[in-house]
């Protein structure tokens, strides 16, 4: 498995977003349940966006997992920035042998 940064850059529109949210939150709960979503959460400052770290068996099944966002469903993700991560250390790395 991979390990992925996604930046989302989100549209103006906060009042859609908001009434999206729990589905969109229901949706993230899912993929960490299932291994796939290991954080997120969103800026707290700039312009509205989130940071997601996610792993998947490469950018092309990542995609298809991001495309099933119920913020993209709705146009509500502007931009996705998807960076391949080395995770070296911390609570989300395996430790080394």
């Amino acid at each position: 498995m991979s390990i992925f940064a996604v930046r989302y850059t989100y549209d103006e529109r906060a009042e859609v977003r908001d009434a999206v949210r729990p589905e969109h939150r229901a949706w993230l709960a899912e993929l960490a349940t299932a291994g796939v979503l290991l954080g997120s959460g969103p800026f707290i400052d700039g312009e509205p966006g989130a940071l997601l770290v996610l792993q998947a068996p490469d950018e092309s099944a990542l995609r298809t997992v991001l495309a099933q966002d119920p913020f993209a469903r709705d146009g509500l993700v502007a931009a996705t920035e998807v960076r391949g991560w080395n995770l070296v250390l911390g609570p989300w790395s395996t430790p080394s042998s």
